[in-house]
């Protein structure tokens, strides 16, 4: 075999993916606009999305942030509750519950979220190609421009840097808060270098993603989309042409008789025009495909203009496509509705029986006990606590039905401010003849104001070889 037929021979059929030419170089994809009554749908959808993600970390629940994701000082502000970092069992469940929501709503609805909420293509789709379509003059018409003047890629990328910014100083809001914010964004830079560094840095990377990345991080980067191939089922909602309808097609000649099994695809390629990742519907479902309904708009803006019916790429499923009925409910619903209702109510079980403090205690490092002059054995316990409450609390330190033990702190008494912690050691005095083969089971109390008791047992260590009964009545 020559190399020349090795050459033709390793050639693929088509291209490997769709942002990328036969010669391995980068096709940039600059898709037409197609205003369909999805389009429309999705932009109230996108823009409704857009002023919630600006407005969110101004509102205030409870007086707290809507939202505050403060990693700096781990404290986690969702809709008025706040995580500390002892709600690590909270967030699992959350984040669990989360999951298999998403899971959920992919089984029934398929990839509604990447076409109709996912920032990369509200952003991509609403913002960045309506700013790229004003200023290079191709709204309407799409594809790549044969020659885009110096100044018109400058604007572009000015209002573009523009966008990032702002998107930037929202999303860190979100982390640091609008009030910190603001004093970062009217200082200088170098009263907050490492302030300055992350939101450069941030930006920089929207202006990455955006300007150069753009749709490689729906095809290439997210997972989503792997993912789609155990998350969907026949049943599953999908954007897809429907061959039985549309094929064969060919292209309509008014002057020739009409092909009696000729479909309504009339091939004029629209719909890989229209498509934001380069692909072509009509090739069935591909991981590349985001749901985002272009080619449908696209679609039926040529079927009405050819007087046949519209739907031919429609929102569906392969079962219907089959001819075989589509069941929304089915094992795989109802398994993950069942997991998320259960994970819900116990959230909220969790949420409701939630202590307003979190009381942890640890053994002193070192020697386990001390026997002091007096036979007494002594423990020191190092109590933690923290404050779960919006305001103020104090916070008081006993012991549980012990009467023959003491307990010595520096503050029994304990007032700590919302979010504070408490850390410090006391020291526990038990006489020898109550310690069972050197162990005895107590119990440390921290009460508040309100008489919410938090009660934490502990396990006190002893001199071996005395009997509890032995030295019953002894003090």
């Amino acid at each position: 075999m020559n190399m020349a037929s090795q050459q033709t021979l390793l050639q693929p059929e088509g291209r490997v993916l769709s942002t990328l030419e036969s010669d391995g170089s980068r096709r940039w994809l600059y898709p037409r606009l197609s205003t369909g009554r999805y389009w429309q749908a999705r932009r109230i959808v996108a823009y409704a999305l857009i002023a919630i993600f600006t407005l969110l970390p101004y509102i205030s629940i409870n007086g707290k942030p809507a939202v505050l994701l403060d990693v700096l000082h781990r404290r986690f502000t969702l809709f008025g509750y706040t995580f500390l970092p002892t709600d690590t069992a909270l967030l699992a469940v959350f984040m669990l519950m989360t999951l298999l929501g998403i899971f959920a709503i992919t089984a029934v609805l398929g990839r509604a979220w990447c076409g109709w909420a996912c920032p990369q293509t509200v952003y991509m789709e609403y913002l960045f190609r309506p700013i790229e379509r004003l200023v290079l003059g191709r709204a309407g018409v799409g594809g790549k421009p044969k020659d885009i003047p110096g100044w018109r890629a400058f604007i572009v990328f000015v209002l573009s840097l523009l966008a990032c910014l702002y998107l930037a100083h929202t999303f860190l809001a979100y982390f640091v808060g609008v009030a910190q914010l603001r004093i970062w964004v009217t200082q200088s830079p170098f009263e907050h270098p490492a302030a300055f560094m992350v939101m450069a840095v941030v930006t920089g990377l929207m202006v990455f993603d955006f300007l150069y990345f753009r749709e490689q991080t729906c095809i290439i980067a997210c997972p989503y989309g792997r993912l789609q191939s155990v998350l969907l089922d026949k049943s599953s909602l999908i954007v897809s042409y429907d061959t039985n309808r549309g094929e064969p097609r060919g292209k309509i000649h008014k002057s020739l008789p009409v092909v009696e099994k000729q479909g309504d695809c009339i091939d004029c390629d629209m719909c890989v025009q229209v498509c934001p990742t380069g692909i072509d519907i009509r090739a069935g479902l591909q991981v590349e495909c985001i749901s985002c309904t272009q080619c449908a708009d696209a679609c039926d803006a040529v079927m009405d203009k050819i007087g046949r019916p519209r739907g031919l790429v429609r929102y569906t499923s392969q079962a219907a496509l089959a001819g075989e009925r589509t069941r929304i409910i089915r094992p795989r619903v109802v398994i993950y509705a069942v997991m998320v209702l259960g994970l819900m109510t116990f959230l909220g079980i969790l949420l409701a029986t939630k202590s307003p403090a979190d009381v942890t205690l640890l053994r002193q490092t070192g020697s386990p006990f001390l026997v002091r002059p007096t036979g007494q054995v002594e423990n020191i316990i190092v109590v933690k606590i923290a404050n779960r409450m919006d305001q103020t609390q104090e916070y008081t330190i006993a012991l549980v039905d012990q009467p023959k033990l003491s307990l010595e702190a520096t503050d029994r008494v304990v007032r700590l401010a919302p979010g504070q912690l408490f850390q410090e050691p006391v020291h526990v005095l038990a006489p020898r003849a109550v310690f069972d083969d050197g162990e005895y089971a107590i119990t440390v109390r921290v009460t508040t104001p309100d008489g919410h008791k938090v009660d934490r047992p502990f396990r006190m260590l002893g001199p071996l070889g005395v009997p509890a009964a032995a030295g019953k009545g002894q003090p």
